[in-house]
C-alpha cells in the first residue's frame, strides 16, 4: 500500500528531493500518504464550500424561502471577515496544541454542523426567521473555517518540505474545479434558475457529509510532535498576545510587507461581484442563472489549480505580483469597453464579453489564493508560522471590511469607480509585491 501511494504522489506531483532530504526521517517517511491525505481533504473541503457559497447559493437561497434583502448583504462579509477576525484570538488555544491536526479536525466537525443546521432551515424554514437562523449557522460555519485555517498551514509546514506545497494547494483546487463544474451543470439541467427549497435542503445536507469526511481523512495525517521538526519552536507563546501582535506588524518588516500587499490583492477577490452588477446595468443576462456562476468558478479552478500550484513553488511571491498585475489590468479594461458610448451588452456578443470577464478575474484571484497560502508557510517555521498565518488573516478581515466599505459606496455612485479603485489597489500591489523577499524553493 505504501508503494501504491508513494507511486501515486509522486504521478500528481512534481517532488523536490533536495528539500525532501532535508526534513526530519521521521517525517521524510510519511511525505507521500501525507500529501495524499491533505490533498483529498483539501479538496472535499473546498467542494463543500461550492454549496455554502456566500457569493452565489446563499443568497439564491435566501430569495427561495423569502428572506428580507436587507440580510442578503450580511452573507459575505460575515462569511469572510468571520473566519479571518477571531484568528488571533484563538492563536493561544492552538499554540497549546501539540499535534494541530486536531484543531483542523475540531474546525471541520463545525462547519458540518453549521451546513447541517443550514440544510434543516432551508427544508423547513421561510421568511425573517430562516434568514437570521442561517446568518447565525454561517457565523458558526465561519468560526469552523477560522480553526482550519490557522491549524492547515502549520500542519501543512511540518509535513511537506517546500517545492511540494503550492501544488498540494494548487491539485486541491483542480479537482474542487472538477466537482464545482459538475454541480453547476447539475444544477443547470435538473433546476436552471426554478430550484425549491428541497433541493437546497439536499445540497446542503450533502455539504455536511463531506465536512464529515473531511474531518475523518485529515484525523489520518501523521503529524510530527514539536520537537521531532527542527526548528519548529519559537519565543511566540500566548502571554501578552495583543502585545506581540503589534509588535509583530511593527517591528517584522518581511511579515507587514506580506501583509500590506496581501490587502493589495483583494482587487482579484472584490471586483467579480462589482462586474456581475454591471453587466446587470448594462442588459447583460448570461450570468443571471446559478448554475452559471457555478461552472465560471468551477473551471478557474479547474484550469488554473495545477498551473498555478507549480507557479507558486517556483515563486509565490511573482505570482502574487502578476495576479495583482492581470486583475487590475482587466477591471480596467473592463470599464473602458462598459463607458464606450453606445454600449449595451443585450444579446450574445455582451453576454459572453460579461462571462469572460468574470471567468477571467475568477481564474487570476484562484492564482493569488494559491500564492499568497503558499508564501506564508514557506516565510517562516514552526510556531512562527502559526502565529504569521493568525496574524495576516485577522488583519485582512479588518482591511476587507474597511475597503469593502469604500467600494460599496463608491459604487453607490457608479459601479465604475469602485472598480477603479479595486484595480488602483492591484496595480500598487504589482510594486509591492515584487519587494518582498523570495522564499520559496526554487
Amino acid at each position: 500500500m505504501m508503494r501504491q501511494i508513494e507511486r501515486l504522489y509522486s504521478a500528481l506531483m512534481r517532488r523536490n528531493p533536495e528539500s525532501e532530504r532535508e526534513m526530519p526521517p521521521a517525517v521524510r517517511a510519511d511525505i507521500a500518504p501525507n500529501g495524499v491525505r491533505q490533498v483529498v481533504a483539501n479538496t472535499l473541503q473546498s467542494s463543500g464550500d461550492q454549496a455554502v457559497n456566500a457569493s452565489t447559493v446563499l443568497p439564491w437561497l435566501f430569495a427561495v424561502l423569502g428572506v428580507p434583502s436587507a440580510l442578503t448583504g450580511l452573507l459575505v462579509p460575515i462569511r469572510e471577515a468571520g473566519s479571518m477576525l477571531p484568528q488571533a484570538v484563538l492563536t493561544p488555544l492552538v499554540l497549546r496544541m501539540r499535534r494541530r491536526k486536531w484543531i483542523f479536525v475540531a474546525g471541520a466537525v463545525v462547519q458540518a454542523s453549521a451546513v447541517g443546521a443550514m440544510a434543516l432551515v432551508a427544508a423547513v424554514g421561510h421568511g425573517l426567521a430562516a434568514g437570521v437562523a442561517i446568518i447565525a449557522a454561517l457565523a458558526g460555519f465561519a468560526l469552523g473555517r477560522c480553526l482550519c485555517s490557522i491549524a492547515s498551514k502549520d500542519v501543512q509546514g511540518r509535513t511537506i518540505p517546500k517545492g511540494e506545497r503550492g501544488q498540494i494547494n494548487g491539485l486541491a483546487t483542480t479537482a474542487a474545479g472538477l466537482v464545482a463544474i459538475t454541480l453547476g451543470v447539475t444544477i443547470r439541467v435538473t433546476g436552471g434558475d426554478d430550484l425549491g427549497s428541497a433541493q437546497f435542503a439536499g445540497l446542503l445536507g450533502g455539504a455536511a457529509a463531506l465536512w464529515v469526511a473531511v474531518a475523518i481523512v485529515y484525523a489520518g495525517v501523521r503529524e510530527p510532535l514539536p520537537e521531532e521538526v527542527e526548528g519548529s519552536r519559537s519565543d511566540d507563546r500566548e502571554d501578552g498576545w495583543l502585545r506581540r501582535m503589534s509588535d509583530l506588524l511593527r517591528d517584522d518588516k518581511p511579515f507587514r510587507d506580506f501583509v500590506a500587499v496581501r490587502g493589495l490583492l483583494l482587487v482579484s477577490a472584490l471586483s467579480p461581484p462589482f462586474v456581475v452588477a454591471a453587466s446587470i446595468e448594462s442588459g447583460a443576462g448570461a450570468l443571471s442563472g446559478l448554475g452559471g456562476f457555478v461552472i465560471a468558478s468551477g473551471l478557474a479552478a479547474l484550469l488554473g489549480g495545477r498551473l498555478f500550484g507549480r507557479w507558486a513553488d517556483r515563486s509565490s511571491r511573482r505570482l502574487m505580483s502578476v495576479g495583482a498585475a492581470v486583475a487590475a489590468v482587466i477591471v480596467i479594461a473592463t470599464v473602458a469597453v462598459v463607458s464606450l458610448p453606445g454600449f449595451e451588452a443585450r444579446g450574445w456578443a455582451g453576454n459572453l464579453f460579461f462571462t469572460a470577464v468574470y471567468f477571467a478575474l475568477t481564474l487570476t484571484h484562484t492564482g493569488v489564493r494559491v500564492a499568497r497560502k503558499t508564501y506564508v508557510v514557506d516565510m517562516a517555521e514552526g510556531d512562527r508560522r502559526t502565529v504569521y498565518v493568525a496574524v495576516s488573516n485577522s488583519a485582512i478581515g479588518v482591511l476587507l471590511l474597511v475597503v469593502g466599505a469604500i467600494s460599496s459606496l463608491l459604487a453607490a455612485v457608479d459601479v465604475a469607480w469602485a472598480l477603479l479603485f479595486l484595480a488602483a489597489m492591484g496595480l500598487v500591489g504589482v510594486f509591492a509585491g515584487s519587494r518582498l523577499p523570495e522564499v520559496s524553493r526554487r
